[in-house]
């Protein structure tokens, strides 16, 4: 009837007696008609403790010698399922990641799949076996025969390449909750089970903590079209569905490692609204953006900077026929935003922009790659455009930029990505409450990718609930370095270093305000990244800035970035106030704010992340009737 690659994780296969569990589960599917690859992780915490035998021998061991180690741990669930399978008088094997030709990388630790021999894999399909993988590994090249692993979340990406290589109906993912749900159920027990969810919106979730699904494998299903369901392991339930678009006929080689880019996007109908050293407390925000939805003004980008002092600067984007009227919202609003208790402060002021642009690289490969927006950065600067504005997301890329340097922005982009200028298509990129589909708008698309139906993003396609998601990540650090030379170039320079030192960027945010120091106009630039990378970020910053003329570094681990994601919120304004006035209530200062077209994240201190999701998740009514219990 169909394959079905099935991938079970560490806590679905973590005794004896669950995986006869598994074992059952495979054998009903194939008695239904249906051939079956099973892809599994190591049992339970198995590969927490072999980590520590290595850590207990060595305290910085061989990554080499950490690969020869850590594939072991699938390697006995994969001849523990075997044998269970065929107690109950299924046939089976079981395959090392080498044995069914997962080729990756010569990368130690973290290798990306480049492509699966398939031959001995649908042989064994084709006799009607049930071939049971060892996920998270493969071998660098046939002749040299290196155990690799793809690092976390690599089943997940194992499972989905397979699926994909194989052409499979379908691939299951099977956890310990019921499907994807509305926010974590650790933390909120009445978060709800969603039936389907975007790729985009998925990749959004994925990569802002969500752990069922790793962004490398939904990068892969979006890539490759493959229909990809979440489901437990401990009941029936019909689980959530990751929808992706008609696949693009990609080729099945260097499958990880296709171009990051898919495609250039530009808005030439932009202007920039920027309220400067407004104070830096709860509720500004959620009063400025509370009269912006109130007076229906649709905004595209949404930066605040980091603070400074006890004011900061929030700046937004509008298209240009709704200007004045952004304008005047925030004109008649920024007295009331001016310190009261020091009135001889510095006050807060509006600063308007014409004739600015947006462009932006976009594509699905850009994920975990720290080396593609410092690839963007230093080419916008080696063709003499100046950087205004940043957003970032997993998938996409946007500067805000002159407008009469758009032209030039976009060729030079076009070049360095590989992207032919000139074919596909132009339509309309609404933003964040943007709205899309107005003259100045475009995408150039690799020639050999057409365009897709409608996506959720577009506003031919049926209405979605505005926010589909609410996520915490706990794990980040801010730096800001103090003072950066507002020149073509910087961001670049910065970037380049951290991509240089493998250091992935996630939020990047250049604060609107100008300072002129012995002739030299300045901005503060922050960013976060990995807690775990935070102080080598931090020492080797400060190593050259004084060479290149940066000001102080300064580094912030007490943070946390919550985040909504949702397709639906493109033309409604008002989901950035009301995530806004969430945290308002609950007295919740915003240090940070960037947004995407699907996302909206939020820098707050470290120990108000949790009650900041929750309060979130009831604002936008995300909750369910039922409590999920995840199992031990």
């Amino acid at each position: 009837m169909a394959l079905i690659v099935q991938k079970y994780g560490g806590t679905s296969v973590g005794s004896v007696e669950r995986i006869q569990a598994v074992a059952q589960r495979v054998y009903k599917t194939v008695q239904a008609g249906n051939s079956i690859v099973v892809v599994v992780s190591a049992m339970g915490k198995t590969t927490d403790g072999l980590v520590k035998l290595a850590t207990e021998i060595s305290p910085n061991p061989n990554r080499r010698e950490m690969d020869m180690l850590l594939s072991t741990g699938e390697q006995v669930t994969i001849a523990l399922l075997s044998m269970a399978l065929q107690e109950l008088g299924q046939p089976a094997i079981s395959m090392t990641g080498a044995q069914v030709g997962i080729v990756t990388e010569a990368e130690h630790s973290r290798a990306r799949i480049l492509h699966i021999e398939t031959t001995r894999l649908t042989r064994h399909i084709n006799a009607g076996k049930v071939v049971v993988v060892a996920g998270f590994q493969g071998i660098s090249s046939v002749g040299e025969m290196e155990i690799t692993t793809l690092g976390r979340g690599g089943s997940d990406t194992s499972a989905v390449a397979i699926a994909a290589a194989l052409k499979a109906n379908f691939c299951e993912i099977y956890t310990d909750v019921p499907g994807i749900l509305t926010t974590d159920p650790r933390l909120v027990a009445e978060a709800q089970l969603m039936d389907a969810i975007s790729c985009d919106e998925m990749l959004e979730l994925a990569s802002l903590g969500a752990k069922v699904l790793h962004p490398r494998a939904v990068e892969i299903a979006r890539n490759y079209g493959v229909p990809l369901v979440v489901r437990s392991s401990w009941t029936d339930q019909p689980g959530t569905w990751v929808t992706s678009a008609k696949p693009q006929g990609r080729s099945l080689i260097n499958l990880e490692i296709a171009r990051p880019v898919d495609h250039v996007e530009f808005d030439t109908n932009q202007a920039k609204v920027a309220l400067l050293r407004v104070p830096d407390k709860p509720g500004v925000a959620a009063r400025l953006f509370g009269e912006i939805s109130r007076q229906k003004v649709d905004v595209d980008l949404i930066i605040q900077s980091v603070h400074e002092g006890n004011s900061n600067d929030i700046a937004f984007t509008v298209t240009t026929p709704i200007l004045k009227r952004a304008e005047a919202v925030a004109t008649a609003i920024a007295p009331a935003l001016r310190s009261q208790s020091n009135p001889k402060s510095d006050e807060a002021e509006v600063m308007v922009e014409h004739n600015i642009a947006k462009v932006s690289i976009a594509g699905a490969g850009m994920i975990g790659r720290p080396g593609v927006a410092a690839k963007m950065f230093a080419t916008l600067a080696e063709a003499g455009v100046n950087i205004q504005m940043i957003s970032t997301s997993e998938v996409k890329v946007s500067c805000v930029v002159n407008a009469a340097e758009c032209d030039r922005a976009v060729l030079a982009l076009c070049a360095a990505f590989e992207i032919e200028a000139g074919k596909g298509e132009t339509r309309g990129q609404g933003g964040q409450g943007g709205q899309g589909g107005q003259g100045g708008q475009g995408r150039i698309i690799e020639e050999t990718s057409p365009l897709s139906p409608p996506s959720p993003l577009s506003p031919l396609s049926p209405p979605s609930p505005p926010v589909r998601g609410v996520a915490l990540d706990l794990n980040q650090a801010r730096l800001a370095i103090r003072q950066l030379p507002d020149r073509p170039g910087m961001a670049a320079k910065l970037f380049g270093l951290l991509a240089q030192h493998n250091i992935s960027v996630d939020m990047i945010i250049q604060s609107q305000r100008c300072r002129v120091i012995d002739g030299v106009p300045r901005r503060d630039i922050a960013f976060t990244v990995s807690q775990i990378d935070g102080e080598n970020a931090k020492k080797m910053l400060t190593q050259v800035a004084a060479e290149l003329g940066w000001g102080e570094v300064v580094l912030d681990s007490a943070i946390a970035k919550v985040s909504i994601v949702g397709a639906g919120m493109v033309g409604q304004p008002g989901v950035a106030a009301k995530m806004f006035e969430a945290l308002a209530q609950q007295q919740i200062n915003i240090q940070m704010i960037a947004t995407s077209e699907i996302k909206i994240s939020c820098v707050v201190a470290q120990e108000q992340g949790v009650k900041a999701l929750q309060a979130i998740h009831a604002a936008f009514e995300l909750a369910g009737s039922e409590k999920f219990v995840v199992p031990a």
